[in-house]
């Protein structure tokens, strides 16, 4: 799973200079802690992490992450014409596998295509770091997510036994996301599916595995077929009484039958007893409000971000929508 943090952490003090004897310490630990409770070799172990580079650069990014920026500047890097038009494009050469995961999984293959499209345009763009250097700089050299990023370097190495991979030639993001949809070593070992057997779970070449992978992420985490995903909302009588049901927590938490009562007017029927999250977002001219069901807060799953469900969305519309003009054309 491509993977975005939604909250942007000043990080000025743990750089990699002036704190190499807390690292070295950090994985030492680790790799004591790998050979006691997985049994991996010592030695084997101490000869991957002697080739370990801790990055100053990741350390930077991480500090940094796209989702910090406004609802505005974040759609405008995803919703471009290239972009919509590189979505249909991969939709053609591969109709069949998408197709065929959803049906299997009840997901629709313009979302699976949005997301391919987010988190690397469609495999055009994987991640230029090694996994392990990523992880390892994240895990020993960045307290505000160390506990994180060692439990996904821990996922990373028995991944990489269970898959007789080389954890030093696979390369990802500079969050240790790897493939095309660019999951997250623990998302691989639970979510990455072989769909066309042949024996191997290939997220970095093989899309029919990617889309699939992503579809059974989404359905495993309880995408509802053929359920709306968003609804815009309008405010027609410039009413304020939705504000203070804005929160960050993005499970729905609402009624749609709640609406009439905040004042807010659906782009579309909704059926009275779904649920809601009622969320706002920075548009150029002012705030946008919507209406985000359960299946939004499914992607939200993939990546923890609102702006990110939202971009997802919003290109699978309108790659469907160029799909369907050049079908018509």
């Amino acid at each position: 799973m491509g993977y975005f943090f939604y909250l942007t952490i000043v990080f000025c003090c743990w750089g990699v200079m002036g704190c190499t004897s807390a690292i070295k310490n950090n994985q030492t630990v680790f790799i004591a802690d790998m050979t006691g409770r997985h049994q991996f070799d010592p030695e084997v172990l101490n000869d991957w992490f002697d080739q370990v580079d801790i990055k100053d650069d990741i350390l930077k990014k991480i500090a940094k992450p796209l989702e910090a920026l406004s609802w505005h500047e974040y759609r405008s890097i995803f919703l471009t014409t290239r972009r919509i038009d590189e979505g249909v494009q991969f939709w053609q050469a591969n109709q069949a596998a998408l197709a065929a995961a959803e049906q299997q999984y009840g997901v629709p293959a313009a979302v699976i295509v949005a997301i391919l499209g987010v988190e690397t345009r469609y495999g055009r763009h994987p991640g230029k770091y090694r996994v392990i250097d990523a992880l390892a700089t994240l895990a020993f050299a960045y307290p505000p997510r160390s506990a994180f990023f060692r439990s996904e370097l821990e996922q990373f190495l028995l991944l990489c036994r269970e898959q007789n991979f080389d954890p030093l030639a696979l390369n990802g993001s500079y969050a240790g996301a790897m493939g095309m949809p660019q999951f997250m070593p623990s998302s691989f070992r639970h979510y990455a599916v072989d769909f066309d057997h042949d024996r191997r779970s290939d997220i970095w070449q093989n899309p029919a595995d990617s889309i699939a992978s992503i579809a059974n992420y989404l359905a495993l985490n309880q995408w509802q077929r053929g359920g709306v995903v968003a609804v815009p909302l309008s405010n027609p009588r410039q009413s304020s009484r939705y504000k203070n049901k804005l929160s960050q927590n993005l499970k729905p938490d609402l009624k749609v039958a709640d609406l009439a009562l905040l004042d807010l007017q659906p782009a579309e029927p909704l059926p009275a007893d779904a649920n809601f999250k009622l969320l706002a977002f920075a548009g150029v001219e002012g705030e946008q409000l919507w209406a985000g069901m359960d299946n939004f807060y499914v992607i939200t799953r993939y990546n923890h971000s609102p702006l990110y469900a939202l971009a997802v969305y919003q290109l699978s519309q309108a790659i469907v929508q160029k799909k369907q003009r050049f079908v018509y054309q």
